[in-house]
């Protein structure tokens, strides 16, 4: 109940956005994962060709997220948004229709391109439009995120019990819906003139050392944020024989972030600096990998032994609920108003490089540690990533190099009541 009356008290441009990225990572997650699966088993393709069309649409979006921050300081975050969900409609629904390599890395390159747009866009409107409630309005907005990326999977799964076809055009309608609802009713907001081109805010963004420096740190929440996806399902269907397991890690998550989300990140937002909870949210992350690693490589013998593994993903959780809020919170406060939207593009794609970097070396720990009685090893990687980031982040608040905590808004006056 708390969570629907703190929605209820940001304005509407707000709460559409929280919706929309339901809808997002609903349609994104009941494709996304099975792409690689309908490339190889429905179409015949070879390994080499689907690293390529999967690769493509990571490359597309990873190194173009600058782009989509720069169209949304420019043009306004309203028309990069819309763009983004139309064009992703357009990507998603070429999977449908298309079995050439052709129109497969099309429908890669837009769906990729789609992303790039609409994810700085989204955040630097939702930033502007919070006002002092950053931090509230980014850990609602996680909370719609984690609920879409739970909804997405399940609901692929059933849509394929009919064929892609079909999971692939129901997500290009969702991307259609939220392409002419936001058109609708999504107020349009004016831009403020930077003052500079388009090569003069980059060189002012990536000459911000402190932020560069910030971006740099963060390396590891990305990366381990990643491991939802990969070594966390891996290890959970691993220590119990049995693929359904996987999905018990999304579960957790999910429900731990609509308990606590919210209530965690209005507990800590007046008891202390930001980058303390940061820092203290990537230690957790990092520790989350310590009890998967103490049973990897058993054999499996029972339900219990995914006690450790879903025990990490809730601490992942948990460090992601600390810290994600506040890190969003910051990234605008790094530089002007009017270069909100590359500031997000630019950290954007250096997480998008850190991700995909992490990804390589937990996926060398994981070919390496198989089989063998090094099983612990890509999860002791993972802590270190963890940790280096915690430590990084804590040396940047020690030395005063990140942006200074807002001061707490006054209370309204009785009686008051907050604009919906």
């Amino acid at each position: 109940m708390r969570t629907w009356h703190e929605i209820r008290r940001f304005p509407f441009a707000v709460r559409l956005l929280l919706v929309n990225q339901l809808g997002v990572n609903i349609g994104f997650y009941l494709l996304i994962p099975y792409l690689a699966t309908h490339l190889t088993e429905n179409l015949g393709m070879s390994a080499t060709l689907v690293g390529v069309v999967l690769g493509v649409r990571n490359l597309s979006q990873q190194g173009l997220f600058i782009i989509g921050g720069s169209a949304s300081d420019r043009l306004g975050a309203w028309g990069v948004i819309i763009a983004g969900c139309a064009l992703r409609t357009v990507g998603f629904g070429l999977f449908a229709l298309g079995d050439g390599l052709a129109v497969l890395l099309a429908a890669s390159v837009l769906s990729g391109l789609a992303g790039a747009l609409f994810n700085p866009a989204v955040r630097a409107y939702l930033a502007q439009e919070a006002g002092e409630r950053k931090a509230e309005a980014f850990a609602l907005f996680n909370v719609f995120a984690t609920t879409g990326a739970l909804i997405g999977p399940l609901l692929g799964s059933a849509l394929l019990l009919v064929d892609f076809r079909t999971s692939a055009l129901t997500a290009a309608g969702i991307f259609a819906v939220l392409t002419v609802a936001q058109a609708l009713v999504l107020p349009a907001r004016g831009v403020e003139a930077s003052g500079g081109g388009v090569l003069g805010d980059w060189r002012e963004v990536l000459g911000n050392r402190a932020f560069l420096a910030f971006a740099l740190a963060m390396v590891g929440m990305f990366t381990l944020e990643n491991q939802l996806y990969l070594l966390l399902p891996a290890g959970a269907r691993e220590a119990t024989g049995w693929d359904g397991a996987a999905g018990l890690v999304f579960v957790v998550g999910t429900l731990a972030n609509l308990a606590l989300q919210l209530r965690i990140t209005t507990a800590l937002k007046s008891r202390g600096d930001r980058g303390r909870w940061i820092a203290t949210g990537l230690a957790v992350m990092g520790l989350a990998f310590l009890p998967p690693a103490l049973g990897a490589g058993a054999a499996p013998s029972g339900w219990f032994d995914a006690v450790p593994v879903l025990l990490g993903a809730l601490l992942l959780y948990l460090g992601i609920m600390v810290a994600s809020p506040f890190v969003m919170e910051l990234i605008p406060r790094f530089g002007r108003p009017e270069l909100t939207g590359t500031y997000f593009g630019i950290f954007y794609v250096v997480s998008g490089v850190a991700a995909a970097v992490g990804n390589a070396v937990v996926g060398w720990a994981m070919d390496a540690g198989q089989g063998t009685d090094r099983g612990w090893l890509p999860w002791v990687c993972c802590a270190v990533f963890g940790l280096v980031s915690a430590t990084g982040i804590a040396w940047l608040h020690r030395l005063g190099a990140l942006p200074a905590t807002p001061a707490p808004a006054s209370p309204a006056p009785a009686g008051a009541r907050s604009s919906a």
